[in-house]
Formats: structure tokens, C-alpha cells, sequence
């Protein structure tokens, strides 16, 4: 296991007069406070569920918590009952969970390339072997995966996409694109772990069914389906409270249920109270707070990129989420590049070969427009775009 390149970059924050694009992070000023701070207070303050608040739990998660994911699921097109819902600290910890289900040392984990750094850090703590997934120009045939992963000593085990908005890249799978996905996994028999955390944050543009609902349909019941929802919290409400959950068959949840009991016991059942509070408030009110922030900020960040950047560089023109993916010229090295523009530019980002397995795409950089405000996103570009031009 290696350090995350993007948890040591979150430490530049700290220094003064720098304009950070590296964590995806949301906007602190858009976390509802004072409903949070009533929730706690009618918690801690109820002198029945106070007690409970701070003692162990169901390592399900708190049921009225589950429900409520039910109902929010349901507006994805997916039919489910809170059985089909485990609660986990953050999806970050789902991805773990995932790994360690699914994956033995030298299992073969389809992936995009470039994909999540986080699930390849959760991932590879199990040792796999990583193949590529291209959903848009055309994986390759099932028989084809099957024989690489013989080859690398083990099997296929599963496909991982972020298909709204995705980290890092700020694209979206077309339907096509869906559709020969869960084509390709029911003929290699394997999950589709479907990492939804920027869905919810859609700028324009029709939504595309979830992988999951899709499923669905073709199978008749979630569980049926061999799609496993990856959801979170962090970006639409709060962070802080780190919760998130996994939607997928019972068998699956079943499973991932021993999983959590073996690793934590529980999310902490305070915090899954005043979530759940919070989430019957603020979530639709929170959601269209922070699709306004950030298409504001994508906007000026696309407009500087198109004033200030050179011919020879390409970027991503995501319909939501918090990235834009940047394609410096051939001999550009990301890493060398970010070294100069915190020195020299004061400007902070993720070199793009931390998205890959294989460390390739050095001429590559990742740019978070969720923190700084258009103002600021403007003159850190032209002063990132100098550092290119000379």
C-alpha cells in the first residue's frame, strides 16, 4: 500500500497564497451547519435516543437511515427494501469492503483507464492484477478478459466504473456504453461495482439511467442484479460525518454485513441519526446549492482554460461533478509540471499518473473546481497556463 498522493497533497491547503485544484473536496461553506447543530442537539438532548446515539448498533446501519435510502434509490430506478442497504463510514470504506469480498491475490479487477485513485488503493490492497475497461470505444471479449486473467493466475472477479461524472476524468458513460458493460460482466459472470458519488451533481444535460436500475430491468429484481451501488453523503451533504452505503442483492449485503461487524462493528450510530435527520431537511435543498456552486466554478474554469491554455493542450467538458481532465503536450511530465506551479504559480493539482495502475499518462493532470471561487479558478489558470507557455 502507498500513501495517497491526493490525502499529501490536501497538506499544500496549509500553506498561504496557494490556490489548490488537487483534492475533489466539497465546498465547506456549503455544509448545512446550524441543521446540524439542531440535529445533534435533538439527539443528544432526547432522553431515550441520546443513550442509544452513543452506545454500539445494528452493523446494518440505523434502519429509519436505510429507509430513507430506500425512498432516494427509488427516485434511480431502483425497486429495493432496506435489506438490500448496508451503512458504511464513507464509500471510500464500501470499495474496501468490495475488495476484500471479492478479490485474491492475482484476481483480475477490470478497470478505466485512467479510474479512481481510491479504488486502487482500496483495491490493491489485496493484490490483484488489473485489466482495462474501454466502455466507450469497445472492450474487448469476454473470452479475451478470461484468458488474460488465466494468465495472470487468477480470474475476473469484477468491473468497476464511476459512470456519472467520473473521478477523474469528469466523463459520463453513454447508455450504449452501459448497456454492453452489464452485457459484459453477465457473460463473465462477475459484479459491476458501480461508484455513484458525483451522480446527484448534474449541471445539464439528460441523466442517464443508473447501471443498477438498468439491471434491474433486464433481470426483474435487485436480487437478481449483479450491480452493487456505491453511494455517498460526502458530496452533497457533509463529509465529516463519513457515511455512505452499498445498494445490491441480500446475498451480497449479507456478506458484506459480516464484513462490517468483522471490521468496525458499526458506523457510528450518532452520526447516522443526524444524518438522517439532515437528509429529510436539506438534501434536495443541499443538492441544488451545490450544483449551483459548481457549475458556476466549472464555468470559469472552461472559459480560463479556453483564454489562457495553448493549442497543444486538451481538457474534458464534464456535464457535472467537481473534475476537469487535462491533456498536457507529449514530453509534458504532470508531476514535474506540479512541482513548478506550487513554486512558481502557487497553484496545487493531481499529476494524472496517480489514476493509473500502471503509472502511464504522465502528460496528464487532474483539476478539482470545487474549492476556490471563479475569481480565483481564472487567475490560477493563467498563471498555470504561463508556466506552459514559458
Amino acid at each position: 500500500m502507498k500513501a495517497s498522493e491526493i490525502r499529501e497533497l490536501l497538506k499544500l491547503l496549509e500553506q498561504p497564497g496557494i490556490t489548490s485544484f488537487a483534492g475533489g473536496i466539497p465546498d465547506p461553506k456549503l455544509f448545512p451547519i446550524a441543521e446540524a447543530q439542531a440535529a445533534f442537539a435533538e439527539v443528544l438532548g432526547d432522553p431515550t435516543l441520546g443513550p442509544q446515539a452513543l452506545q454500539y448498533s445494528a452493523s446494518e446501519g440505523y434502519l429509519p437511515l436505510r429507509q430513507w435510502i430506500v425512498s432516494h434509490m427509488m427516485t434511480r430506478g431502483v425497486p429495493c427494501i432496506a435489506d438490500n442497504i448496508v451503512i458504511t463510514s464513507g464509500s471510500q470504506q464500501g470499495l474496501e469492503f468490495l475488495g476484500r469480498l471479492l478479490l485474491s491475490p492475482k484476481d483480475t479487477a477490470l478497470v478505466e483507464v485512467p479510474t479512481y485513485l481510491g479504488a486502487l488503493q482500496a483495491f490493491s490492497a489485496f493484490e490483484p492484477h488489473y485489466d482495462e475497461l474501454r466502455p466507450e470505444s469497445g472492450n474487448r471479449t469476454p473470452e479475451a478478459y478470461a484468458t488474460s486473467a488465466t494468465a495472470a493466475g487468477g480470474r475476473v472477479k469484477f468491473a468497476y466504473v464511476v459512470p456519472d461524472f467520473a473521478n477523474p476524468t469528469g466523463l459520463t458513460l453513454s447508455l450504449v456504453a452501459r448497456e454492453n458493460l452489464l452485457t459484459l460482466a453477465r457473460e463473465l459472470e462477475v459484479p459491476v461495482l458501480e461508484d455513484s458519488a458525483y451522480a446527484a451533481l448534474r449541471f445539464e444535460g439528460t441523466p442517464i439511467p443508473s447501471l443498477q436500475s438498468l439491471d434491474i430491468r433486464r433481470m426483474g429484481s435487485i436480487d437478481a442484479s449483479r450491480v452493487v451501488y456505491c453511494g455517498t453523503f460526502s458530496k452533497t451533504v457533509t463529509a465529516g460525518l463519513r457515511l455512505g452505503w452499498l445498494c445490491a442483492s441480500r446475498e451480497i449485503i449479507r456478506r458484506l454485513v459480516l464484513v462490517k461487524q468483522a471490521t468496525d462493528l458499526n458506523s457510528p450510530l450518532l452520526n447516522q441519526m443526524v444524518m438522517r435527520r439532515l437528509v429529510e431537511e436539506v438534501y434536495d435543498r443541499q443538492v441544488e446549492k451545490a450544483i449551483a456552486r459548481y457549475r458556476g466554478r466549472r464555468d470559469a474554469m472552461l472559459r480560463a482554460l479556453e483564454t489562457y491554455m495553448p493549442t497543444s493542450v486538451t481538457w474534458t467538458q464534464p456535464e457535472g461533478g467537481l473534475f476537469i481532465w487535462v491533456t498536457l503536450p507529449e514530453g509534458t511530465d504532470g508531476a514535474a509540471l506540479l512541482e513548478r506551479a506550487v513554486a512558481e504559480a502557487k497553484v496545487a493539482f493531481v499529476p494524472g499518473a496517480a489514476f493509473f495502475a500502471g503509472r502511464q499518462g504522465r502528460n496528464t493532470i487532474r483539476l478539482s473546481f470545487s474549492l476556490p471561487d471563479e475569481e480565483a479558478i481564472t487567475t490560477a489558470i493563467q498563471r498555470l497556463s504561463n508556466l506552459l507557455v514559458h
